[in-house]
């Protein structure tokens, strides 16, 4: 019979062993992952820091990053003092400003990273109540940011807007004044579309003309619009800032005559439209060709929608380790799988499967990946299942088509559903009371000139309305691979998430196997000792 003394000292034993293999876990997870660095594109960045966000509370991954503007982060990563930059366009052979070429001394690739629209923030109120439903045509937006359009009662924003009574009050763009993705797509849209008007092409310098105001970075131009000295303003911003500032954008007239906002299925319905560069031994392989998109005619889209790229260093050099590459490449995996899920809500449009499997082969030649892709059976990204083609885009399949009340020439929906969480029209002498969500779209009937809202900012606020913190509850592993109970959609909000079996998963079961044994200490040795006691009784 064993003693209980050596039944106690074993469990103490093993006890020790468990907290050391847990102490050992911590240390190989805090070891396991190096901290990058980037910079770039603040187009991108709120959806890169709430990715950022999750992965540093689930897996003790540090990802720095510093929203500079595109051209600063193609600069920073061109003189190496960067892992990785954002940009919406390429490295420029010919910069704008006269600068040197961007021409990297080290191997790099382009790799989608997020889609969305380029929306039109504006803070505009009539009689004192906020406008929400504004509809502008392209031509009008360009006239408006040249300087051609200088007051919001010029007769074209009135033929856009038949149920405002537009005010005399003097319009203010506020452009960016640093180097920005942002812009660049901007005036590319505008090169195309109307090349009488702009005749500078695509440019990341926006010239500031007339009235204009300008402001650094996304911030700077949407803190601009939503302050109370911002009434009358107008900018260019991707749709997130919006969002997040809980102010409206303007539904921009497409080619098949509707107004249409940038949200995540009008985005996603564009860019089926879009051409890529799927040449592999071109430098600007996965590069985007969006004049399909700026022309389609189907009725579901918003013409200036796009996607931006994470530019990625494909050999060892300077500051960039085979370390750090292992936790690039993770990152990259989650971004284009469980990342995606929460891109509708952060105002963005998911990637869908083509670029997702163009992204996993750019993954697999970031030194440190060990060649691994994304596995798109088990990729818990929104815009396809497992099984479909790469042709298949579930949230362009679905997307609805636009009200009637959209149409150019009809009186114009009475209800923005803009960046507010909450928006209420006035279309008659009375409040008509209805509100719509952040994401949806209500009409309202009635007759009058005057449009309200009662927005408020929404943050983290999904489609269904209901307020979460930012974070994300997507229960799956870093690679992107869903778990058993994985909240998929567009409201999904975080918990932890179930991590891989490969020495990068969480030391949770190690945690409760120590637990475990610590009862096991306290309890089992006095239950032995009783019945050991019973046992020996005659």
């Amino acid at each position: 019979m064993i003693p209980i003394r050596r039944i106690t000292h074993l469990f103490a034993a093993l006890v020790l062993v468990g907290l050391w293999a847990v102490a050992g876990a911590d240390s190989a997870q805090a070891a396991a992952y190096y901290p990058i660095s980037g910079s770039g594109s603040t187009w991108s960045q709120n959806a890169l820091d709430q990715w950022r966000s999750n992965v540093a509370r689930n897996y003790a991954m540090t990802i720095n990053y510093n929203g500079v503007g595109s051209t600063s982060g193609r600069r920073d990563f061109i003189q190496g003092t960067v892992d990785f930059a954002i940009s919406e366009i390429p490295f420029q052979a010919h910069p704008e400003d006269g600068s040197a070429s961007e021409i990297p001394s080290t191997s790099y690739a382009y790799m989608p990273i997020v889609a969305g629209g380029t929306s039109f923030m504006y803070n505009l109120k009539i009689s004192g109540q906020r406008v929400t439903n504004l509809r502008l045509s392209g031509e009008t937006l360009t006239k408006i940011f040249t300087g051609k359009i200088t007051n919001w009662n010029d007769a074209a924003i009135k033929a856009d807007n038949p149920a405002l009574a537009m005010p005399s009050k003097t319009i203010v763009p506020v452009v960016r004044s640093d180097g920005s993705g942002t812009s660049a797509q901007f005036t590319l849209w505008m090169s195309k579309q109307f090349p009488s008007m702009w005749t500078t092409g695509m440019t990341s310098q926006f010239p500031l003309i007339g009235n204009a105001k300008a402001q650094k970075g996304s911030d700077g131009v949407s803190g601009y619009v939503s302050q109370n000295y911002g009434e009358g303003a107008i900018t260019y911003v991707e749709y997130s800032y919006a969002k997040k500032a809980g102010f409206p954008v303007v539904k921009v007239l497409n080619k098949a005559g509707y107004y249409i906002e940038p949200t995540a299925p009008s985005v996603a319905v564009a860019l089926t439209k879009a051409q890529i560069n799927t040449d592999t031994s071109s430098v600007d392989y996965l590069t985007q060709i969006l004049d399909g998109v700026y022309n389609s005619t189907d009725p579901r889209t918003y013409p200036l929608s796009s996607y931006s790229y994470v530019i990625v260093p494909t050999q060892v050099a300077g500051i960039f380790t085979t370390d750090k590459g292992n936790t690039l490449s993770a990152f990259m995996r989650y971004v284009l799988c469980e990342g995606q899920q929460q891109a509708d809500t952060l105002g963005y449009s998911p990637l869908p499967m083509n670029l997702v499997l163009a992204g996993s082969d750019q993954i697999k030649k970031i030194p440190g990946s060990g060649g691994a892709g994304v596995d798109t059976s088990k990729c818990n990204n929104p815009t396809f299942k497992a099984g479909d083609s790469p042709s298949n885009n579930l949230l362009a399949q679905t997307a609805p088509q636009p009200q009637a009340c959209d149409k150019q020439g009809t009186t114009q929906c009475t209800t923005g559903t803009g960046g507010a969480t909450t928006s209420t029209a006035v279309t008659g002498t009375g409040s008509s009371g209805s509100t719509a969500k952040a994401g949806t779209s209500s009409t309202t009937a009635g007759t009058g000139n005057s449009a309200a809202s009662n927005s408020t900012a929404a943050g983290g606020t999904d489609q269904s309305g209901t307020v979460t913190d930012g974070t994300t509850t997507d229960g799956t592993s870093l690679d992107g691979t869903s778990a058993a109970g994985a909240i998929s959609g567009s409201g999904a909000a975080s918990s932890p998430y179930t991590l891989t079996d490969d020495g990068t998963g969480s030391n949770r079961s190690l945690m409760m196997a120590a637990a475990g044994l610590l009862l096991g200490v306290v309890i089992l040795p006095p239950l032995l000792s009783d019945r050991l006691k019973g046992r020996s009784k005659p």
